[in-house]
């Protein structure tokens, strides 16, 4: 009897655990969590794979670059990295090392791309050798607008955070001017100076690299200035006019994606604050020549005031 209950204790210490309910119920495998594999890929059951971003977004702050992302996202080949990683730009995030960037990646199938999107890579001074040591080889996109009303949405986002936030804000009357010229110190002004950072990217990568997307006509006509992203980048042709709606509620175009609509969130599209005309016409004036250098660099020109 002794060794009958003898065996029975150690069949149960050797058996493993039934599971509360079948395998097949229990979903799909979690992302691994080992070090991602030397050739810049982390691999997945399913056949998908985090890999590093052969697309990048780069900015500019305000400038259209959720749109952007969104609107690319429309492409089968293409795999969007949903939040902005700020892998290049924060130190502490760039010290963890690409093994960490890679883990911010979504996981795509071998026959899409990745891109990510980070509006505050373009007018830092550190990222685009960064960049370079990464991939000389990446696409870069700069979606850009009239550096007047990037400033005025500029200063609109950073208003209602602090509005929602019960702090006190500056009109914007005394950010833009200071002792009734134009204030050098205001941070947005330096963001909408675009020749300056276009340079130091031009120094580490050539132009045919780059493709400036017009921030303002994806505004009002997206279609045509998606196709040239995508010849640019040379996918399949493969966006339509039909993935786009005007909805006269938000005042902007919308997406349609196999029969679902979305919009971008409500913080977009928000209506600028007045400006009197003696201001805006000092912006313009402050503009003019640093426009007409960035045409020269790009070699084009847009319908900026």
């Amino acid at each position: 009897m002794a060794a009958m209950l003898l065996g029975l204790l150690l069949f149960a210490i050797q058996s493993p655990p039934i599971p509360s309910r079948p395998m097949a119920d229990q979903g799909p495998p979690s992302p691994p969590t080992s070090t991602p594999a030397d050739n810049g890929t982390a691999g997945h059951p399913n056949g998908t794979s985090q890999q590093l971003p052969q697309i990048i977004i780069i900015g500019v702050r305000k400038g259209g670059t959720r749109a952007l992302i969104e609107m690319l996202s429309l492409h089968s080949a293409v795999a969007a990295a949903q939040n902005e990683v700020h892998f290049f730009d924060w130190e502490s995030h760039f010290q963890k090392g690409l093994p960490w960037y890679l883990s911010q990646m979504p996981y795509a199938f071998p026959e899409q791309l990745t891109v990510e999107k980070t509006p505050a890579y373009f007018t830092s001074s550190v990222v685009p050798e960064r960049i370079h040591q990464m991939n000389p080889d990446i696409k870069l996109l700069l979606i850009l607008r009239d550096p007047t009303e990037r400033v005025l949405s500029d200063y609109t986002q950073v208003f209602y955070n602090r509005l929602q936030k019960h702090k006190r804000y500056q009109p914007i009357e005394s950010v833009l001017v200071k002792d009734g010229e134009i204030n050098l110190g205001y941070k947005a002004l330096n963001r909408s100076l675009y020749y300056v950072h276009m340079q130091n990217w031009l120094q580490y990568f050539p132009l045919e690299s780059i493709h400036v997307v017009d921030g303002d006509e994806l505004i009002r006509d997206p279609f045509p200035e998606m196709k040239k992203v995508e010849r640019f980048l040379k996918l399949e042709p493969q966006i339509n006019a039909s993935n786009f709606y005007f909805n006269k509620t938000k005042g902007f175009y919308c997406l349609r994606d196999h029969g679902r609509e979305r919009c971008l969130h409500d913080s977009k599209g928000r209506a600028h604050p007045h400006v009197t005309p003696v201001i805006l016409q000092k912006l313009y004036q402050f503009f003019h020549e640093p426009n007409k250098k960035f045409f020269e660099l790009v070699g084009r020109t847009f319908n900026w005031k």
